[in-house]
């Protein structure tokens, strides 16, 4: 490293930042190597605004949202007052009208012929509907604002995934920097843009095209999205840097996190989803195959928009109490956590070109914690799984599959379980790691830069 260049990275993401593994390995190696990192992120209530991280990178978090994105700032009291009065009318919860008293249901019912079970009117619904088709570009103005004012200037912007990138185009233009595009999913066809309507993915689609091609260096994380984006872009094929983690050598014998946090019997099996608690991910299918794996719980670390809705779940009765729900782990406590667990399960469904030839961290970090993983027999993940001998491909949309695939590696003995974690650490220390995969990124920062990172 004595020809490396100390240099400033400024990483931009679309979230708060608090879980991005991704994030915490490019801003960890860089500052290994005596770089200066600063991460802009979202801000969220019980959050700090700017805070220094214990890796050693600053955070600085802005305000992004649809209202303030909005051109002029009288709409965006008009549209918070419209959205208040949109939630009375959905809640049943109108100012008192002449006959009727302050405190009693109206005696009005809508379509449906049920008080307070009424569909909102048309006139709402459309304008509702209107509102969440112009949200993204909104949000996405108001963080391009925020950012540019609060983000330092460094000597390479790094922006993650599509709401990321064209906030890092603005600060990248501000200071005259090049600009990394790190396209992690094929995002046209991926959660909610892939199920919006065909106008709505065509303009998407059109300004992504536009980042990408104004981004210096287009990066993805793995061969199948890096062609699927070529074939769409006129642009260089995106370079490959995977998802790989750190190696990690886990410990012997397993430490019980698990059964400590949660009290759980000292023979039971822990089933662990971890990641983020969103739809299609598989979480459902587990729920319901856990009932059908003896002496074992599925422990569920994440968040995300399903979290209240598991830990319903979880407490009902009907699960047994075969389910439990855990928050997230930050980046640098996740491979110890992951390594207490005795099967990393991870179903996601195939809904979505994204999901059939998704690499998630996940993974990964699976591997490198030596936890033997029950995996979608997806296009993406298949190919990795067979080549490591990491796990058992399942199909992801049968539950009577995925409990088999389960209990034939929860009843494996001591010896063949640890045999498997031997043959996942082999794999991780040998290929599937982030210290092969920086090498890569690194040579693309010095490209850009003309200094060596």
């Amino acid at each position: 490293m004595t020809d490396v260049v100390p240099q400033h990275l400024v990483l931009v993401l679309p979230s708060t930042g608090e879980f991005d593994s991704r994030t915490y390995r490019i801003a960890t190696t860089c500052l290994a190597r005596g770089h200066e990192v600063t991460v802009v992120a979202r801000h969220k209530a019980g959050l700090p605004w700017r805070e220094d991280h214990p890796a050693g990178f600053t955070m600085i978090r802005v305000a992004a949202s649809a209202e303030d994105g909005l051109p002029l700032q009288p709409l965006v009291r008009g549209l918070r007052w419209g959205r208040r009065r949109l939630g009375s009318i959905i809640t049943g919860r109108r100012s008192p009208s002449p006959g009727t008293s302050a405190g009693r249901p109206s005696d009005r019912t809508g379509a449906t012929g049920a008080t307070g079970a009424s569909r909102p009117p048309l006139l709402v619904r459309l304008w509702t509907s209107a509102f969440r088709r112009v949200a993204i570009p909104l949000q996405i103005r108001s963080h391009r604002r925020a950012a540019r004012r609060a983000a330092p200037r460094g000597d390479l912007v790094h922006g993650m995934a599509f709401m990321g990138i064209p906030v890092a185009l603005t600060v990248g233009k501000r200071d005259a920097i090049p600009v990394i595009y790190d396209a992690r999913d094929i995002h046209l066809d991926a959660r909610n843009i892939a199920r919006m309507g065909r106008p709505a993915r065509w303009l998407l689609g059109r300004m992504e095209r536009g980042w990408a091609m104004a981004a210096s260096r287009v990066i993805s994380v793995n061969d199948a999205y890096a062609d699927v984006l070529a074939s769409r872009w006129p642009i260089e094929r995106p370079l490959v840097v995977m998802n790989c983690s750190y190696r990690f050598t886990p410990p012997s014998p397993k430490e019980r996190l698990f059964h400590a946090a949660l009290d759980l019997p000292s023979t039971e099996k822990v089933v662990l989803y971890h990641g983020g608690l969103f739809p299609w991910r598989g979480i459902e299918q587990l729920i319901e195959a856990i009932v059908d794996v003896p002496d074992a719980t599925l422990v569920l670390m994440g968040y995300g928009v399903l979290e209240a809705e598991l830990r319903a779940r979880a407490a009902d009765p009907a699960t047994g109490g075969r389910v439990r729900v855990m928050a997230a782990v930050p980046p640098a406590e996740l491979h110890a956590w992951v390594a207490a667990a005795d099967v990393a399960a991870m179903p996601i469904q195939g809904d979505t070109l994204n999901h059939r030839l998704t690499t998630p961290n996940k993974l990964f970090e699976a591997m490198a914690a030596g936890v033997p993983a029950v995996v979608s027999d997806l296009p993406g993940m298949s190919t990795i799984v067979r080549d490591a001998g990491s796990g058992i491909l399942v199909d992801p949309t049968d539950p009577v599959a995925i409990a088999g695939a389960i209990r034939s590696i929860t009843e494996l003995d001591d010896g063949a379980w640890r045999a498997r974690r031997e043959r996942c650490v082999a794999a991780a220390h040998d290929r599937y790691n982030w210290e092969t995969q920086v090498d890569r990124l690194l040579d693309a920062y010095t490209s850009l830069t003309g200094k060596r990172w």
